[in-house]
């Protein structure tokens, strides 16, 4: 792969081959048939997921202990072609090993007997019409009477040996091929599920699912989607197909990952009426804006059109193309450096559109995100699934407020993040504007729960971390405040979620990697070898005699003889017992390589060949090597002895490297961010200083607006040096008493979302690891002048989660309590505002032996806040 797979992606990955594993083996043992989905919320990487996924069926995969799939061969089949082009030039842009002749379009001119393996074969609904000349000659069952079904010859269209079903019905009953089925978005198609669906005649899917006529079903069938329950109904309905445990994302994960905008912006005016320009005007102006603030950043990292954002103009299904013109006109006036040729439609029609006094071109939606010059593109609902555009950062829609739904659907189009990475402390940056002029404040308040709490039909809504705000304002870093506090502030220490599926030799080799690319450790690839092959060493002297078990086990094969005399019909089992062959002891290694890495397994092998002084010849020192390995493959401690090994290493190098990697650009930091996720328990980050903040102003509540309090002294403020935030009546109480004691100096909002400049602190609850971001952080000054911070955290005790975020605080300061000076647990018993300090070991030691939060907080290591 040419991308890193986030950790959720891997698991993924991982789960999603297992299940085709398990189907295959049940196809060719059996003959059963089976289906799964894959479900993840839009914009979390489902092609990249594909692709590490077709890679490892093709090719094999070390790393998922994967054995390649020689029979295997796949159709991707959507509704939509340009859609399909899409995913197959993603699927080149991920994947180093599938080229453009392993992933072939299928046109009307295809006329193949099977499909090939190791191939990714392209097909759409239009191609499976009756109508197609893929598809004439074939008689379909479902239309047809019992009577007349001899009736009809096996015709043919002309100069065509076979029909695309022929194809799929020879390949399915081929013993030498398997043929997979992966359904893009694969909600569509699908129909609605009613009492009466067998009675209504099949839909081109459904017939893949559950074969038509002579032609068989598809033996393996894989749906991925963001909303697969059409998918998951038809496939109960199909006849005799078993259904394998669908594989789904966590979209909290996918939020926290980076791939997805934090905020949603969304303006509505104040009154009714003609007010389509001026929003117009304002999101041509916001465009400009946020062009410049990429800009910048741009030149900040010193990269250039790192990049170019785009507005979309959303139009209802039947446009008056003067008020495209008008809306045009009106764009241009706001920015001037622009013109008809920055902007581009992908209407139905694909031909240039006359709006206004305007001409303007068609381009087809997977060519938009490549093509910079279109800075404005106006649609429909055509690209609303399916369609991404990663630098589409300001939406303007025309749709009237009916169309809610259409708006939601294409808001979760333009979610994903423009690097494929949060930008560090600059909200605005990590956001996507939408400008909704035909909206009032009732029906915008439905669109934005559709988009926190869930509800539209590709899964854009109902993502943890994601934020919604309605007309909100930029604040930046307070000018009260300088250098000695930030500095303090970037070396707090922040947690993320440590990875279920870590493997520390892997992360070892790919910090060497990372390090010796930016030029901060000189061959570290082979340094990070060298220690590693001092480990392996260390374990041979260490596990002497398990090592000598094992070996013997390597080199002789075992196994029974069934002896049967017919005259006393008995039956007898011999064991025998036969000296292993050179594939033998080659096949051990490689599964010992596949447990300690394959490129470690290789330079381990040419080290121990060198040193090897008792073979003659080179060739017998590497066999002798690969013996040793296999065996070492077979002890369980060796491989623990040899992770924990390479997880001190890469702890050292990580902060042995520290300032180095901290002077980086934000793009190779982010690589040291991910490669840090990659341990088995939490590992400490530093703070980002936040840039730019975009926050609200205004609560929006049953189509009433209510001005937010706000308060001085925080770290972030507008202009007049104030900071308003929607606090609850604990939260505010906490922050008026901090305020007023002497000492305070600045306090801080800890963003409740996954963001560089949020700190965070790991905690475990329900067999996975969960991140708390406390409320509060407040800055005073010591006696000696230096600057120290608390940790306060309001918190309800009653939910199910509370002792865990307890236990997770409590350990956190076992770690990191010299570096504050309060950390406190905040909740309110009895009226009363109760704090548990989690710098006291006592009540640390208690929150460890706890197995309530309530019990807790009225006992006496409680005390009154």
């Amino acid at each position: 792969m040419k991308f890193t797979l986030k950790d959720y992606q891997e698991e993924a990955v991982n789960e999603s081959l297992n299940r085709l594993e398990k189907a295959s083996k049940r196809w060719r043992e059996d003959g059963d048939i089976h289906a799964f989905s894959l479900t993840a919320t839009t914009g979390a990487g489902k092609t990249v997921m594909a692709a590490a996924v077709f890679e490892a069926l093709f090719y094999g995969d070390d790393s998922f202990n994967f054995e390649a799939d020689p029979s295997a061969a796949v159709i991707w089949f959507s509704d939509d072609p340009s859609l399909n082009e899409q995913s197959r030039y993603r699927l080149l842009e991920a994947s180093d090993k599938l080229d453009f002749s392993d992933l072939v379009v299928v046109e009307n001119t295809f006329n193949q007997e099977k499909f090939e393996p190791g191939k990714i074969y392209f097909l759409n609904t239009q191609k499976l019409s009756k109508t197609s000349l893929l598809t004439r000659g074939h008689v379909y069952k479902e239309d047809i009477d019992d009577k007349q079904q001899n009736l009809f010859p096996d015709s043919k269209p002309d100069l065509r040996a076979f029909t695309i079903w022929d194809t799929i019905q020879n390949t399915i009953e081929d013993e030498d091929l398997t043929l997979y089925l992966l359904l893009d978005e694969a909600h569509r198609g699908m129909g609605k599920r009613s009492d009466s669906i067998k009675k209504e005649k099949s839909t081109i899917v459904k017939r893949l699912i559950n074969g038509t006529g002579t032609v068989p079903p598809i033996p393996i069938v894989w749906g991925i989607s963001a909303t697969v329950e059409r998918f998951n109904n038809a496939v109960e309905d199909a006849k005799n197909r078993a259904t394998l445990p669908n594989v789904i994302v966590d979209s909290s994960k996918v939020q926290d990952s980076g791939l997805l905008k934090d905020t949603i912006i969304l303006d509505v005016p104040d009154q009714t009426g003609q007010v389509d320009t001026v929003l117009v005007r304002r999101g041509a102006q916001k465009l400009k804006e946020i062009t410049v603030e990429w800009q910048n950043y741009a030149k900040e990292q010193g990269e250039e059109n790192l990049v170019v954002p785009l507005m979309v103009l959303q139009v209802p299904n039947t446009p008056d193309k003067g008020d495209i013109g008008r809306a045009l006109d009106a764009i241009f006036k706001e920015w001037d450096e622009i013109d008809s040729s920055s902007v581009a439609h992908v209407f139905g029609e694909h031909t240039k559109q006359k709006f206004g006094g305007h001409e303007i071109e068609y381009i087809s939606p997977e060519r938009v995100q490549e093509t910079k010059r279109i800075k404005v593109l106006i649609a429909k609902d055509a690209i609303s699934t399916g369609w991404d555009c990663p630098r589409a950062e300001v939406m303007v829609s025309f749709r009237p407020a009916k169309d809610k739904t259409h708006i939601t659907q294409l808001l979760g189009r333009m979610v994903r993040t423009p690097l494929a990475r949060r930008i560090p402390g600059n909200h605005r940056l990590n956001a996507v504007e939408c400008l909704l002029p035909s909206f009032d404040k009732k029906t915008v308040e439905t669109v934005a729960d559709a988009l926190m709490k869930g509800g539209s039909d590709d899964g854009s809504g109902g993502i943890p971390g994601r934020r919604v705000l309605i007309k909100p304002i930029d604040v930046k870093p307070n000018s009260d405040f300088g250098n000695e506090l930030w500095s303090y502030f970037e070396k707090l220490p922040s947690q993320g979620i440590p990875s279920i599926n870590a493997k520390p030799v892997k992360r070892l080799t790919a910090l060497a990697q990372e390090l010796a690319t930016d030029k901060i450790l000189e061959d570290a690839g082979k340094k990070a070898h060298t220690e590693l092959h001092k480990a392996l060493d260390a374990t041979l002297v260490r596990f002497s005699e398990e090592i000598a078990e094992a070996r013997k086990q390597v080199l002789v094969v075992k196994g029974k003889t069934l002896i049967t005399d017919m005259a006393e019909e008995t039956k007898s089992f011999d064991d025998f017992v036969e000296n292993a062959d050179y594939v033998v002891i080659e096949d051990a290694y490689r599964r010992a390589g596949r447990i300690i890495s394959p490129d470690l397994a290789r330079t381990y092998a040419e080290y121990l060949a060198e040193k090897d002084q008792e073979n003659e010849s080179e060739e017998e020192a590497l066999f002798a090597a690969h013996i040793v390995i296999a065996s070492l493959g077979l002890i369980e401690e060796v491989q623990e002895y040899l992770e924990s090994e390479a997880d001190r290493i890469s702890k050292k190098w990580l902060s042995t490297y520290r300032s180095q990697i901290k002077n980086l650009s934000d793009k190779r930091q982010e690589e040291y961010r991910v490669l840090k996720s990659w341990s088995r328990e939490p590992m400490d980050k530093e703070l980002s200083k936040p840039s730019s903040w975009v926050v609200a102003t205004t609560a929006l509540e049953n189509d009433k607006e209510t001005q937010l309090p706000s308060f001085k002294k925080h770290l972030m403020c507008s202009e007049d040096k104030m900071f308003p935030s929607d606090l609850n009546s604990w939260e505010t109480e906490v922050v008026n008493k901090e305020l007023a004691m002497d000492d305070n100096i600045g306090w801080y909002r800890n963003p409740g979302y996954a963001t560089h400049d949020s700190l965070g602190i790991s905690y475990f609850h329900d067999k996975k690891y969960s991140i708390l971001r406390p409320d509060f952080l407040f800055f005073s000054k010591k006696e000696n002048g230096s600057i120290t911070a608390d940790i306060i955290d309001p918190h309800s005790h009653h939910l199910s989660d509370a002792l865990a975020k307890l236990i997770g605080l409590a350990a956190y300061a076992e770690k990191n309590g010299s570096l504050f000076r309060r950390i406190e647990a905040i909740t309110k018993i009895d009226d009363k505002l109760m704090y548990l300090d989690m710098t006291d070991q006592r009540v640390r030691e208690e929150v460890n032996k706890a197995t309530s939060a309530k019990v807790l907080f009225q006992s006496e290591y409680a005390q009154v806040y």
